[in-house]
């Protein structure tokens, strides 16, 4: 139950649409929901202004399914699931469950309400091409969450004036999810050039010394570079949601 939902009931309850005991059993039955394979709070929404999100690896479809489904009866929407296999997304659509997917993110979007305002501007940076798939889970999930988003990709470090030339579009930014893999040098270029907080994200892109994005990692976190913060390798979806949460800060000037 959203702040949305709250606000609703709390209308009928004072419009006399609804008894405050009714009122109460809904609250009551809120919080949580135990399936067996997983426990659902419905209270996330309440307390962080967005939905539970489903991490979809190492989950059957039966039960991405199965959460999702209970999800929607509650009467949620822009449900995000993360890590999503090609064959769980084809079991969803079957059971005719109102689905977008975004193959390269591997993210789909439950319920997805288009009516929403994006509002501000997050920018996802990219090294390379390779980074694409990181990038658009971080995108994807910032638009879904209510950002607007520009994407600004390969302009690592290898060709520092493709990043030079993009000055005005960094320095319009909120926010800026820098990410790369290599020797992770993008974060602190681009923090080096901006006032705006940036989010480094290392990805596993790289050859054999790279270490399967550790050697990105430790140099984004020994950024020297002010105002630079890291997420995990590859993780997308994390630096998304972070800079959707600055971007929509109060005060925000769509």
């Amino acid at each position: 139950m959203n702040k949305v939902q709250i606000l609703e009931l709390l209308e009928l309850v004072k419009n006399g649409g609804i008894s405050p005991k009714d009122a109460l059993l809904r609250f009551q039955i809120a919080p949580l929901e135990e399936l067996g394979y997983a426990t659902i709070d419905y209270h996330r929404g309440l307390r962080q202004g967005n939905e539970e999100v489903i991490y979809g690896q190492d989950k059957t479809s039966e039960q991405i399914s199965g959460i999702v489904s209970n999800m929607l009866r509650r009467g949620l929407s822009n449900i995000i699931i993360t890590r999503i296999s090609q064959v769980s997304v084809e079991f969803l659509l079957k059971q005719k469950i109102d689905l977008e997917y975004h193959s390269v993110a591997k993210l789909a979007i439950v319920q997805h309400d288009k009516t929403a305002h994006q509002l501000g501007s997050v920018l996802i940076a990219s090294g390379g091409t390779g980074d694409i798939h990181v990038c658009e889970e971080a995108a994807v999930t910032a638009e879904v969450l209510g950002s607007r988003v520009t994407r600004l990709y390969d302009v690592g470090v290898a060709g520092l004036h493709r990043l030079l030339s993009k000055q005005k579009i960094l320095t319009t930014a909120r926010v800026i999810v820098a990410i790369a893999g290599m020797e992770g040098a993008l974060a602190s270029v681009i923090g080096g050039l901006v006032s705006c907080p940036v989010i480094a994200v290392p990805t596993s892109v790289g050859y054999g010394s790279s270490f399967f994005g550790l050697s990105s990692l430790l140099a984004m976190l020994n950024s020297c570079a002010n105002g630079v913060s890291v997420v995990n390798i590859d993780n997308g979806f994390g630096a998304g949601y972070i800079a959707n949460l600055i971007n929509r800060m109060e005060g925000i000037q769509q």
